[in-house]
């Protein structure tokens, strides 16, 4: 617990560096995106109990939506943002350590990872280098947005499936389709709801594709029991 909340409180500081020394508050807000998503790694190493991440998702949950009223958050949400990405950020994390943590901790893993890099990444490199723009459903996007999200998705997956199941096919192959429809969600991501999509839709499709739907609807149904 000590190195997951000194590795929370690096970020909280890089933080608050970045915001005296940019005036970009989407810098800000996508450092501590990324940042705090790798906690994940932490608590996998660390083998924290499921019990622990759901509540800290509760509690984080609970205070995001304070933020968009009160400024608890300044670096990160604004009062009246019309967003609701941070809430969801914290929601689809508890989700996650839920529905797979006690027994495939990996797909947390490809869902969060999958969320904060690919997710992250693509946000400010549409920004910053996004020179071929496209609209879906009135929200613009760009292609080099897009490209970054779909390769930072393929890498997490494959380098979280390597490190269980080593070099075989499905680690290389199955990540493809992962990217594949993270970005495609990533795309929808009016008031923030990709931060819920993306990372549920792509810990669900690697279980899918990488185990059978059986083995993914035998967990569901064991969670419900």
């Amino acid at each position: 617990m000590a190195i997951a909340s000194g590795w929370l409180a690096i970020v909280g500081l890089l933080a608050v560096i970045l915001q005296r020394w940019t005036d970009d508050p989407e810098i800000v807000r996508k450092v501590v995106h990324i940042g705090t998503g790798n906690i994940i790694l932490l608590a996998w190493w660390l083998k924290i109990p499921a019990w622990v991440g759901i509540s800290a998702s509760v509690l984080f949950s609970l205070v995001t939506l304070l933020s968009y009223i009160l400024p608890i958050l300044p670096g990160i949400n604004s009062v009246g943002r019309k967003s609701l990405g941070t809430f969801f950020y914290a929601v689809s994390i508890g989700l996650l350590i839920a529905l797979f943590w006690q027994d495939a901790p990996q797909y947390t893993a490809i869902g969060t990872l999958t969320m904060t890099w690919g997710d992250g990444l693509a946000a400010l490199v549409g920004q910053r280098w996004g020179k071929h723009p496209y609209r879906l459903m009135g929200m613009q996007k760009s292609w080099e947005g897009s490209l970054a999200m779909a390769l930072m998705s393929y890498g997490v997956s494959s380098l979280v499936l390597w490190g269980i199941q080593g070099s075989c096919w499905q680690t290389w192959v199955i990540p493809i389709g992962v990217a594949l429809l993270a970005t495609s969600l990533e795309a929808f991501s009016k008031l923030g709801i990709d931060n819920l999509t993306v990372p549920l839709g792509s810990a669900i499709s690697a279980t899918l594709l990488n185990e059978g739907s059986a083995s993914l609807l035998l967990r569901f149904w064991q969670r419900l029991g």
